[in-house]
């Protein structure tokens, strides 16, 4: 990217194989990182789909449970992308990398090397702006223009400030979630796990040298959506790190 200035604008931003990863963190036992994985997700190409009109994402976490209401219409190709890489379990046994009190929660590199070796170039078009970066709402991580590929982040706070740089929330985790959400240890703040490691090393990494990460012990799809989250307060602060 290049530039002081850029460089502290994408500093939330995904990192694929470039820098310190910002990360989360929570005392208990870590989750098994040799179970198998669906083998699909060895094969990008093959997840195409195009998501329902609204679904919803229920996380079971190291710390409680929340649910993502995501709107298609939002961001349609960052919908999409969500929707098959849950559907192929993509973010199970993955960690809270990133949280950063009163910003964003970022997630959303495997827990298993050749899957995020598969990944690595899969970008996908940036979608129009059309909901703000407000509390709760779920976007896509960036590190420029068109390059979203796996990596989420979750507002702690109103960021709309992110929205002129491109970031188009697809989705949004309403109230009584945001309390599971807000609570994931941030300890590690920004001086966190380096991304490159975690994508080439996967778990054992992030169990070695960052135990206190919370982690997703499953993300799965719940179809259809009939009943629409509802926001959370914009009033509402972020858990601070103890």
């Amino acid at each position: 990217m290049g530039g002081a200035a850029l460089a502290a604008a994408f500093a939330f931003a995904q990192t694929p194989n470039s820098g310190p990863a910002k990360a989360a963190t929570n005392t208990k036992k870590p989750v098994a990182a040799h179970s198998a994985y669906d083998r699909t997700l060895l094969r990008p190409s093959m997840l195409k789909l195009k998501a329902p009109e609204s679904y919803k994402v229920r996380f079971v976490t190291t710390k409680g449970d929340f649910t993502i209401e995501v709107t298609r219409a939002w961001a349609p190709l960052g919908a999409d992308r969500f929707y098959n890489l849950v559907r192929h379990h993509f973010y199970d046994n993955g960690s809270f990398f990133r949280v950063v009190p009163d910003f964003v929660v970022q997630f959303g590199i495997s827990a298993y090397p050749p899957v995020s070796a598969a990944w690595e170039h899969t970008e996908i078009p940036d979608d129009p702006v059309t909901q703000s970066n407000k509390r709760g709402y779920v976007t896509f991580a960036t590190s420029g223009p068109n390059t979203r590929t796996t990596q989420v982040f979750i507002n702690l706070k109103d960021n709309a400030r992110l929205d002129g740089m491109g970031f188009a929330p697809f989705g949004v985790v309403d109230e009584e979630g945001m309390k599971v959400v807000s609570a994931l240890y941030s300890g590690y703040g920004d001086a966190g796990p380096n991304q490159d490691l975690i994508s080439k090393q996967g778990k054992s990494y992030l169990e070695k040298g960052f135990p206190k990460l919370d982690e997703i012990k499953s993300a799965t799809l719940v179809l259809p959506s009939r009943t629409a989250v509802k926001p959370p307060s914009s009033k509402a602060t972020a858990s601070k790190a103890p």
